[in-house]
């Protein structure tokens, strides 16, 4: 079962704007339409260096060839001369259901049609960045049941054909007699549309009771798997690891930020045995989410889990509530992080929050090639390092549609020095998108 399931975009739009950049979802510039209208890239750079004309029809890439060799005339056409193309990210660890609340005075509220809006919003913020599938866990249980799942799920409805959002079930316990009612109302989750089954071993008294509960119910139903854990335990790893390499479609984990507190030799053995089974773990470079408390060092030894063979996702986590009041939600800042703290190459962390993180949702491949779907993102720049340096300005395409515009225009007042120098200026003199 993966992430999303293919839904027939409507005709509709939605936009949002700041005083800093302007996203547009759905209208998306010159006004290519559902996934059956055809669309033309002219002009785009690859990360090879090639500049393409790429042609877009019924959601898909359908040829990709060299600058002005795909005439078109009946199509819409986006010029992509500045920009580079590449395959749009996916963000596989929100909470749309609390975010955006940092600022809020008093309890969070969880009535359904507050849940509702923070997870559009928030959804449609992290589309502006270039996620085009977001995977969003959220709370059952307690005093609230499911009426935040059932909220989440309405803003998927409400989001069809702008984005792709997933809603993982995340119960508080599973075990004892409090959790006989978690696991009844996790199976009602299941039936209710949660594609995907979560929850935090570490918080739970019986820890591998849970695993036991969370994989029984995940076979049941054919769901993917994916937990909260801080990652400092060894032996919860090694079980972990143990009970899950036979489940399909897959296990993830994370942050694991618990992992790079560990000492080296035993790091080393939990990534051999997560490896092993198969277990992928998406780390959150920007920082925990509230489901884990902070204990110091947060970020997953991506290097050390890449070495043993893990695949290793990066996902945005909280986005501006308890668990980071600054979170942006923008997959391209984690890959930054990754560049420049991480330890990997530029082209490394890009593929940590596309082409893994895709893999991770179990998303279909998607590449700059004829016959892939047409899920990208156009950021202003010609090299990937570049990009994740001042990535201001971007088009994002979903199912082959423009759904979301971000123009950033910087300009300095005349300087004699600048003029002297011949410096470049970051406003565009030419037209373009």
């Amino acid at each position: 079962m993966s992430d999303s399931q293919p839904q027939q975009p409507p005709s509709s739009s939605s936009s949002s704007s700041s005083s800093s950049s302007r996203n547009q979802a759905g209208a998306g510039g010159p006004g290519p339409g559902p996934e059956g209208t055809g669309l033309l890239l002219t002009g785009a750079r690859l990360t090879d260096g090639r500049t393409v004309d790429v042609r877009i029809g019924a959601g898909r890439i359908q040829a990709v060839g060299t600058a002005g060799s795909l005439p078109a005339p009946a199509l819409a056409r986006v010029d992509l001369r500045g920009y580079l193309l590449l395959p749009a990210p996916a963000e596989p660890h929100a909470h749309g259901d609390t975010a955006l609340t940092a600022d809020g005075e008093g309890p969070v509220s969880y009535a359904p049609d507050e849940v509702q809006r923070r997870a559009t919003e928030a959804a449609l913020l992290q589309l502006g960045h270039g996620a085009t599938a977001v995977r969003s866990h959220v709370r059952i249980g307690d005093v609230h049941g499911l009426g935040p799942l059932e909220a989440v799920l309405q803003a998927r409805r409400s989001l069809r054909g702008l984005a792709d959002l997933t809603a993982v079930a995340v119960p508080r316990l599973l075990t004892g007699v409090a959790g006989a009612d978690g696991f009844a109302m996790l199976r009602d989750a299941v039936k209710m549309g949660a594609s995907v089954i979560g929850g935090c071993p570490d918080l739970d008294p019986d820890p591998t009771g849970f695993l036991e509960a969370v994989l029984e119910l995940a076979d049941e139903h054919g769901c993917p798997v994916d937990l909260h854990t801080d990652g400092d335990d060894p032996g919860r790893l090694a079980r972990l690891a143990a009970m899950a390499g036979g489940l399909r479609p897959g296990v993830t984990i994370g942050p694991c930020g618990g992992l790079s507190r560990l000492p080296l030799d035993a790091a080393a053995r939990a990534a051999d045995q997560l490896a092993a089974a198969g277990v992928r773990v998406t780390c959150l470079p920007q920082g925990d989410c509230a489901a884990l408390e902070r204990r110091g060092l947060r970020t997953a030894p991506v290097r050390l889990l890449r070495a043993a063979g893990v695949r290793v996702a990066a996902g945005s986590g909280a986005l501006r509530d308890a668990g980071n009041p600054v979170g942006r939600g923008d997959p391209l800042e984690a890959a930054y992080l990754l560049a420049s703290q991480g330890g990997l190459r530029p082209m490394e962390a890009y593929e940590a929050i596309s082409a893994v993180a895709r893999e991770a949702m179990a998303l279909p491949e998607v590449r700059v090639e004829a016959g892939f779907p047409a899920e990208l993102l156009a950021v202003r720049g010609d090299r990937i390092a570049g990009v994740l340096s001042l990535a201001y300005s971007r088009i994002v395409i979903h199912r082959g549609r423009v759904v979301a515009r971000t123009s950033a225009v910087r300009e300095y007042c005349d300087s004699a020095v600048a003029v002297a120098l011949d410096l470049p200026r970051q406003g565009r003199m030419e037209p373009g998108p």
